[in-house]
């Protein structure tokens, strides 16, 4: 078998789906891997150094007639057009806003594997690029926000007199939100959270932040695989009250609820930014699904009263090195876990598996429901 690495080509994205790590796990199971050439530059993985992993290296139209190809990004559908008849495709696809790529893997007959549809399952967690991305992203958010924040984060006592400590407050504590909540503790930080799924509570406990509106918990909140799921009207205004009291005494936000397939939840109104200290800082991690923040604008800072508001696209990959060791890790297991016995012969793609089951947005022409 085959495997392609190509370059990536989206703006902004530095990550890569494969590293020298793992090219020398896919070799030594048999397959051959094909890199193009500086795929790998700037997430800090030489051509050289993919060459002594067992890796060749090749150009763009060599590296699209590989069996399998790995990629972070969808492909572009002259990307797709450019597959073998046949061939298989693992990346994020989010394909459900994209019919035309649909159309090009189907035309194509490629058996495409969309990454952000793997199950969270025990079994499935070494697969999970959304919580090894998000992971990163959490961190990064805090950095940014301290970054742009007026006033440091710690609690400082100094000849010049004591400097109170900033409270940053977090919303949504899943994963990036935990990652988050982590960073901003060991910075210094006072540390709030809110969450809408009951089971968030004890975790956002266990790393020392205090956890609002545990009175207002319910099991309406918890979706399937622990995701949080729309509310009701009722409850939506009544989180967003609760957010309102804290999110004025807040130095920094950091906004990170989602819902799977559906408009990020809008928690932070214009109204709500207007009542907030000048110089506070919100980063809004769930920008590219429509925000948290009524003013937030995809890929761009935006300043409202004195609020900034930072719209981060593609947050990850401002962290590539390890960006991609993670991912690559996940994509890893994945492809390991279509083998038979774990030797990259050819995939025994076998649809009972659950994880396959779920994540297989397109097979011999037809589109499945992952997408």
């Amino acid at each position: 078998m085959k495997i392609g690495v190509p370059r990536e080509i989206a703006a902004n994205e530095r990550r890569i789906a494969a590293i020298p790590e793992t090219v020398t796990r896919f070799v030594k199971a048999g397959a051959q891997v094909l890199v193009e050439k500086g795929a790998g530059v700037e997430s800090c993985s030489s051509d050289d150094a993919f060459a002594q992993a067992g890796a060749t290296l090749v150009d763009t139209a060599t590296v699209w007639g590989a069996d399998l190809l790995v990629k972070v990004q969808p492909p572009t559908v002259a990307e797709a057009q450019r597959m073998r008849d046949g061939a298989c495709l693992v990346s994020h696809l989010q394909a459900w806003n994209s019919p035309e790529l649909l159309a090009a893997l189907n035309a194509k007959k490629i058996s495409a594997f969309s990454l952000e549809q793997v199950p969270r399952t025990t079994r499935a967690q070494t697969m999970d690029v959304l919580s090894s991305q998000a992971t990163i992203a959490g961190y990064k958010a805090v950095l940014l926000a301290a970054d742009r924040a007026p006033r440091i984060l710690p609690m400082l006592v100094t000849a010049a007199g004591t400097l109170t400590p900033g409270t940053v407050l977090v919303l949504g504590a899943g994963v990036a939100g935990l990652s988050a909540i982590g960073t901003a503790k060991r910075l210094g930080a006072i540390v709030e959270a809110f969450d809408v799924r009951a089971a968030a509570a004890e975790q956002v406990e266990s790393l020392g932040a205090k956890f609002i509106g545990k009175e207002l918990l319910s099991k309406e909140g918890e979706g399937q695989g622990g995701y949080a799921k729309q509310l009701s009207q009722d409850a939506e205004e009544r989180n967003r009250q609760l957010i309102a009291q804290h999110a004025k005494k807040a130095l920094i936000v950091i906004a990170t609820a989602a819902i799977p397939k559906r408009r990020a939840p809008l928690l932070l109104p214009r109204s709500v930014v207007e009542t907030m200290q000048p110089g506070a800082v919100v980063v809004d991690l769930a920008a590219e699904t429509g925000g948290n923040c009524e003013l937030t604008k995809l890929g761009e800072d935006v300043v409202h009263h004195g609020v900034t508001i930072l719209g981060p696209e593609k947050l990850a990959a401002t962290i590539p090195t390890h960006a991609s060791q993670m991912f690559a890790r996940n994509v890893l297991a994945f492809v390991i876990n279509m083998t038979k016995d774990g030797k990259l012969g050819e995939f025994a793609l076998n649809f009972d598996d659950d994880i396959v089951q779920a994540s297989c947005a397109t097979h011999a022409g037809t589109t499945r429901s992952a997408a």
